[in-house]
C-alpha cells in the first residue's frame, strides 16, 4: 500500500505511520505542525519516521490546492485521515471549523478525483454526546453533541456518508475512546496530572470525579487503524462508523489511583466545583461490529498501559520536567505567533 497520512506528527498519526513502515509500506506523511502543544514532541514523533519509505509534506489540510497537488502527484492508494484540531474545552471555533470541516471536506475531495481504495478518518465518542445507554453502539443517536469538537465530528460522518454515496468514495470512521500511552498529547489528563504530580504541584478534577472514561491504549488503536485500512466496506454504500475502545470505562478515581501507582507518587487534589459542561460522565465502547470486520479488539489493561506510559514520560522528560507543562497561557503564546 501507498498510504496518505494526515496528522502525522500526532499522537495517533505517528504512531500509524511506524506501524505501516514496520510492514514495509510507502507513507506519505502531512501534517502542518501547529502548535496547539509543545511542537518540539510532534517533531520527535516525526524523527523516529526517517527513511526511505517516508515523505514528509508539511501542508495545512485546509489548503485544498496543495492537498490536491499532493494527490495528484504521489497518488496514494490509501488514505488514513487523523489531523484535526482536537479538545472539548478549548475556546477557537474558527480553527475547529477550518480544520476538522474544512480540512475533511479537502480530503473527501481529493479521495473523489483521485481515487483510493480506502479512506479511513477519525470520529470520536464525542459524537455520542450525554447518552445514558451503554455501551455506546454505532447504531445509537448522535444527535445531541456536548461541545463543538463533537459537533463537527459528527458532521465528518454525515458528509463522508454523503460522499460514499454520490461519489463511491469507500470510507470508514473511527470513534476514539480516549486514548492513551507513550507519546501522548500534554493537554491530555495523563500527561497533564503526571507532569504536575512530579512537580508537588495541584492536578484539578472535574465534575466531582465522577466521571468514568473507556481508557484505550495507543498500540490498540493503531493496530486498529491499520487492519482496518486494508479492509474495505463492503456494502451498497461504502460507508461504514466503527467503535474502537476498550471496552472497559474506569472511574476517574480509579485511573488516578492507578497512576500514582505507576509513578510512585501521591497525587495532590483540588476538585473543581463548577461543572464542566462539555465533558460527557461516562463513555463505554462496545467494539463488537470491528472485532468482527477484522478480526481485533483492543486488550490492553489500564494498569500494564500506564506502566508503559510512565517508563516513556520519565525518560523523555528526565532533563526538562518544566516542558512537560501544558497550560493556556503557554498555549497562546504559541498560537500568536501564527494566526
Amino acid at each position: 500500500m501507498k498510504v496518505l497520512v494526515t496528522g502525522a506528527a500526532g499522537f495517533i498519526g505517528a504512531g500509524v505511520c511506524e506501524k505501516l513502515l514496520g510492514q514495509n509500506h510507502q507513507v506519505l506523511g502531512v501534517d502542518n505542525i501547529y502548535p496547539y502543544y509543545d511542537t518540539d514532541l510532534k517533531e520527535d514523533r516525526l524523527k523516529k519516521l526517517e527513511g526511505s519509505h517516508f515523505s514528509f509534506h508539511k501542508i495545512d489540510i485546509a489548503d485544498y490546492e496543495q492537498m490536491l497537488n499532493l494527490f495528484k502527484q504521489e497518488k496514494p492508494t490509501h488514505v488514513v485521515h487523523l489531523a484535526a484540531q482536537p479538545g472539548v474545552r478549548w475556546d477557537k471555533p474558527q480553527v475547529y471549523a477550518q480544520t476538522n470541516l474544512i480540512g475533511h471536506l479537502n480530503i473527501l475531495e481529493c479521495c473523489r478525483h483521485n481515487p483510493v481504495e480506502h479512506l479511513v478518518y477519525a470520529s470520536s465518542s464525542s459524537v455520542y454526546g450525554d447518552n445514558e445507554e451503554m455501551p455506546f453502539s454505532e447504531t445509537d443517536q448522535t444527535n445531541q453533541p456536548a461541545s463543538l469538537y463533537a459537533a463537527t465530528k459528527m458532521a465528518d460522518e454525515h458528509m463522508s456518508r454523503v460522499y460514499a454515496k454520490l461519489h463511491n468514495v469507500a470510507s470508514s470512521g473511527l470513534r476514539f475512546f480516549t486514548v492513551y500511552g507513550p507519546w501522548g498529547r500534554p493537554d491530555m489528563s495523563p500527561c497533564l496530572f503526571a507532569g504536575k504530580m512530579l512537580r508537588g504541584e495541584q492536578i484539578t478534577i472535574f465534575n466531582k470525579g465522577e466521571m468514568k472514561r473507556d481508557f484505550t491504549y495507543i498500540d490498540d488503536i493503531v493496530e486498529g487503524i491499520v487492519r482496518l485500512t486494508a479492509h474495505k466496506p463492503t456494502n451498497k454504500v461504502p460507508h461504514e462508523v466503527y467503535n474502537i475502545g476498550n471496552n472497559q470505562p474506569v472511574p476517574l478515581m480509579d485511573f488516578v489511583a492507578k497512576l500514582e501507582k505507576a509513578f510512585g507518587i501521591k497525587a495532590n487534589i483540588y476538585f473543581d466545583p463548577e461543572p464542566k459542561l462539555s465533558e460527557v460522565m461516562a463513555t463505554y465502547a462496545n467494539t463488537d461490529k470491528l472485532e468482527k470486520a477484522v478480526g481485533f479488539k483492543p486488550n490492553t489493561s489500564l494498569d500494564e498501559g500506564l506502566e508503559r506510559f510512565a517508563t516513556w514520560y520519565k525518560d523523555y522528560y528526565k532533563e526538562d520536567q518544566e516542558r512537560s507543562l501544558w497550560s493556556v497561557q503557554k498555549q497562546e503564546e504559541a498560537l500568536s505567533k501564527c494566526l
